[in-house]
């Protein structure tokens, strides 16, 4: 057997882990002095021009959103403070993988991104439409996608790729049960839900924390393709999404959800069953109910497609007072990789563009000049602090409560008490047989184009989540479920 060659950074420094973050203690957060993560996700970050690298698809609408409860016990923030409060928001749906002409129907997690221009500034939710993904450390982000690209010697999609990223990450089970149960397969952007996956904290009044997760629910009802369906309409129309959303917004039926939260007191992740910071895993809903909080409808087309939707720049980092961050190591890495990817793909004024800069208030900075400074590019005013000319002040009473964060620096992976398919299981055994049935064969129309000894590695990760998934999936691929098991 052929040794394999020592990976390196791109200037031949050994890495040590491509697996895990350098994080201060097992979950986090992620060390800025991880030299080898933010090049990885640096330089994936300019690998395409100039469409972006992922979300490369997609559509977007303005409307606005309302506040249905109160939910000041919790947070701070300003655009949240009272009922029958309306902010306006932006939203764009995005298909993931595909480029910018790709079909809107494909099997895909599908981009959920909302833009809320508030008194604070611009809020950003930054989500797909599924509440988990595949992986929990961004270190695995940049491969992860490359699996699901196209390959870079033939130039097409490759099933072995993507299943033997799969095979070899255990812990994308979950995600993978998802994307390949009806819900990979959305019938329009109008009719899925959306979710922030990751989790965020929320600040009240008195300085106390709080741990939560965003849901979003179609008022127009989940409605989903099945997999010849979406075949189909790829190949009838592979702009049916977008167009959908246009025209029920052209003629006068806006779509709008629900919008919810699920609330975690912060002193409970210390103690709950699993980490729920891990972005491959579920609050269950029995432990923290959903509770309603607002409302956002979608009633205006954008007049340009290339000014709004093309241009529009959405990163988690964009936060008010208020709410803040979470360990999470996908969304740490996020908070530096989305803002770096739009400086890239829009340049470093990207934030002035009138889709992305603040609506509700004026930004008051010393950042100047740049490619494409399109504005008064601050005009005689200083650009520099501290100063003694009336330059822009700090403002103390919006510092975030102090947080105590201690550990090893180390990479090491999530310390969890849940293993990978716990929750992968407990979805498939929801399921009715009829979509059982559409899941596995599903698996089984992608997985069969993947080598054997692929197919062999990826079938116990389904046994492990229920045995009957695995044989069902082990059955359609006429293989014998003992062979895998022995």
């Amino acid at each position: 057997m052929t040794e394999n060659p020592q990976l390196t950074t791109s200037f031949g420094i050994p890495v040590s882990d491509n697996q895990n973050s350098l994080t201060a203690g097992s979950n986090g957060p992620v060390l800025l002095q991880d030299f080898y993560l933010l090049e990885k996700l640096a330089h994936f970050n300019r690998e395409r021009i100039p469409e972006r690298v992922v979300h490369a698809k997609g559509a977007g609408a303005h409307g606005y959103f309302e506040v249905t409860a109160d939910v000041t016990q919790w947070t701070t923030a300003k655009f949240l403070n009272t009922v029958g409060k309306q902010t306006p928001i932006f939203a764009r749906f995005s298909t993931v993988g595909g480029e910018k002409g790709s079909a809107d129907a494909a099997r895909d997690p599908r981009g959920f991104a909302l833009k809320f221009y508030t008194e604070d500034g611009n809020y950003d939710i930054v989500g797909n439409n599924t509440p988990t993904f595949f992986v929990r450390d961004p270190l695995k982000f940049p491969d992860l996608i490359h699996s699901q690209k196209r390959n870079p010697q033939t130039n097409c999609k490759d099933a072995n790729a993507v299943w033997d990223f799969f095979s070899l990450s255990p812990e994308t089970i979950h995600q993978v049960t998802i994307l390949y149960s009806d819900r990979g397969t959305p019938k329009s952007y109008r009719n899925m839900n959306g979710y922030g996956s990751h989790t965020y904290k929320w600040i009240n009044a008195e300085g106390k924390a709080f741990w939560v997760k965003y849901h979003f629910l179609t008022e127009q009802g989940v409605e989903n393709f099945t997999r010849e369906e979406a075949a189909k309409i790829s190949g009838e129309d592979a702009d049916h999404a977008t167009r959908d959303l246009f025209n029920a917004i052209a003629s006068g039926n806006p779509p709008a959800w629900k919008v919810y939260i699920q609330i975690m007191p912060e002193k409970e992740a210390a103690t709950y069953r699993f980490n729920p910071f891990d972005l491959t895993k579920v609050w269950p809903q029995k432990d923290y109910p959903r509770i309603l909080i607002g409302r956002f409808v979608l009633d205006r087309n954008p007049e340009n497609y290339f000014a709004d939707v093309e241009q529009a720049a959405f990163s988690p980092s964009n936060i008010v007072p208020g709410i803040s961050f979470s360990p999470d190591k996908m969304l740490q890495a996020r908070l530096f990789s989305y803002p770096d990817a739009q400086r890239y793909r829009l340049g470093a004024n990207y934030a002035n563009l009138p889709i992305n800069c603040p609506h509700a208030r004026q930004a008051i900075n010393y950042q100047r000049d740049g490619l494409m400074r399109f504005d008064d590019n601050g005009g005689s005013a200083v650009n520099y602090e501290p100063n003694s000319f009336g330059g822009p002040k700090e403002v103390p009473e919006y510092k975030e409560p102090p947080v105590e964060v201690s550990g090893t620096i180390d990479r090491t992976p999530f310390k969890h008490d849940d293993d990978d398919f716990v929750q992968a299981g407990n979805l498939y055994r929801v399921l009715k047989e009829e979509e059982k049935a559409r899941l596995v064969d599903n698996l089984v129309t992608h997985i069969k184009d993947a080598k054997r000894e692929i197919q062999l590695r990826q079938i116990p990760h389904f046994y492990q989540a229920d045995p009957d998934y695995g044989t069902r999936v082990a059955q359609g691929l006429g293989i014998d479920i003992q062979e895998v098991l022995s």
